[in-house]
């Protein structure tokens, strides 16, 4: 099982746009912006789970959280850097039991940071750490209506093996969730 230290530099590369983006885990100096990127995604009412904002201290537990799940290697997390803030995130959690090799997958990128290849990289640079993990299938959600969420996952090789009809209301609509997986290649 890899174990990864709170704000080890994985990756380095440039976005299409030009900027520099350090694919890099978290550490501790994130809470602020951590907090200030979850809440810009609950206030631009992005296609996400989280649909009220955190608080500071909620924040904190969480963060606290996932950097001991991190640092004991029972999770993948990382954040994407643009300029020193918090622009993207990706963590894969390993299901438990008979489906142990089996990780879910949840990602998010900023808005006016989309489009451009953080998410991609993101994603490829969880599954290299996955793959260590000795995980074999990814797999993730996705509300149906994220028609850009869904190109980018079906050009990863994730396919909809599932749905969950009705599975989310935003903005009084009800709409179905995409069930997506992955086999991941042998280490």
């Amino acid at each position: 099982m890899i174990q990864l230290s709170p704000g080890t530099v994985l990756y380095v590369f440039t976005a299409k746009d030009g900027r520099e983006v350090i694919l890099r885990t978290p550490k501790w100096e994130d809470i602020d912006d951590a907090l200030e990127f979850i809440n810009s995604l609950v206030e631009e009412d992005a296609m996400i789970l989280m649909n009220t904002k955190k608080t500071r201290e909620h924040e904190i537990d969480w963060l606290a959280d996932n950097l001991k799940k991190l640092e004991k290697g029972k999770m993948i997390m990382i954040a994407a850097e643009v300029d020193g803030r918090l622009v993207g995130i990706v963590e894969v959690r390993p299901h438990f039991g008979k489906m142990s090799h089996v990780g879910s997958l949840g990602i998010s990128v900023k808005k006016g940071y989309r489009d451009i290849g953080i998410g991609v990289d993101l994603m490829k640079e969880a599954e290299k750490h996955a793959i260590h993990m000795r995980l074999k299938t990814m797999q993730l959600e996705v509300f149906e209506k994220n028609e850009r969420a869904v190109h980018v996952y079906e050009k990863m090789g994730y396919k909809v093996t599932g749905r969950i009809p009705e599975g989310v209301l935003q903005n009084d609509e009800y709409m179905d969730v995409l069930i997506m997986t992955r086999k991941l290649p042998s280490s």
